[in-house]
């Protein structure tokens, strides 16, 4: 269907569904995000016949939301990447996960953690094995930045933990009933723990970084405040959390991820997993010991 199918030309909403109104080209749009590149391979992930496969890519790439790039010259091979119009489209993705894990999965609770032995922490702790896509967030004080491990330093670990939100005292950043919602509270508790015990992580060779979905100005006046010296890096536009599909939910007209730690390696891939988080501040003793049971195995 193009754009002139659709008899309602002013509707925003008819518009989009034109482009990606089926299901098979939102799962195609999560996949490519998700570091699935190539033809086979997204044949096999999603199981969709090749003849549909090959229509919604071409119809993909025709709208712009998908490019496709040569990677084998003879014969002839392409590889297809999410356009910036494409990554436009990663917070319909998360609204979509985040409503049916509320209210498909879960009982409609508005929740910033997840059960143990939910479907959610599940998906999450699936994410071993996975490597993190290539792509850069805005950081608080240093531009952009990948959340990977520091190809300068070289340091054979990174520990990523996500967070709800976290502002400098007199801001107006925490939403109204911010406290009535499982989860959300510890997130100062958690930064500052990780602060204090950043010597233990450089002794392991594991560089810290936090993500949350907050402004890189919020981001900073809060590690200025309270003298964070890793990095904070902001996924407001959601490409992180919709390319792993983090947890998320939705606050003070935001979404917010869910508070979670991935243990990676120098190969950006996901090595460990702590998810839910019950105990913000004891569980930065927990990735210490992940990382040495990591170090341990690789013996």
């Amino acid at each position: 269907m193009r754009y002139t199918d659709v008899g309602d030309t002013d509707c925003s909403i008819a518009q989009a569904l034109s482009v990606v109104g089926d299901w098979w080209t939102l799962l195609l749009v999560r996949d490519l995000a998700g570091g699935t590149h190539q033809f086979d391979a997204l044949h096999e992930s999603l199981g969709i016949s090749r003849k549909v496969l090959t229509a919604r890519l071409r119809a993909l790439v025709e709208d712009g939301v998908v490019e496709k790039r040569l990677y084998h010259a003879h014969p002839p091979r392409y590889a297809y990447h999410l356009t910036d119009k494409g990554w436009g489209l990663l917070p319909v993705l998360v609204a979509l996960q985040d409503w049916g894990g509320r209210h498909l999965l879960g009982d409609g609770t508005l929740t910033a953690t997840a059960r143990p032995d939910s479907a959610e922490a599940r998906r999450v702790h699936a994410l071993v094995g996975t490597r993190i896509p290539e792509l850069a967030l805005p950081a608080a004080s240093e531009g952009t930045r990948p959340p990977l491990t520091d190809p300068v330093a070289r340091t054979p670990w990174t520990v990523l933990y996500c967070f709800p939100g976290a502002y400098a005292p007199g801001s107006q950043g925490y939403p109204p009933g911010w406290d009535d919602i499982p989860g959300t509270a510890g997130c100062t508790l958690e930064s500052c723990t990780y602060r204090d015990r950043s010597d233990a992580f450089a002794e392991r060779g594991a560089t810290v970084h936090g993500v949350s979905t907050q402004r890189p100005d919020q981001q900073a006046a809060f590690a200025a405040h309270q003298r964070i010296p890793f990095p904070l890096l902001s996924d407001a536009a959601l490409r992180l959390a919709g390319a792993l599909r983090l947890p998320t939910f939705r606050a003070g007209g935001a979404d917010r991820l869910k508070r979670l730690t991935l243990v990676v390696d120098a190969a950006r891939t996901v090595r460990a997993v702590l998810y839910p988080v019950p105990d913000p501040g004891g569980s930065v003793a927990e990735v210490l010991a992940l990382i040495d049971q990591l170090k341990s195995d690789q013996r």
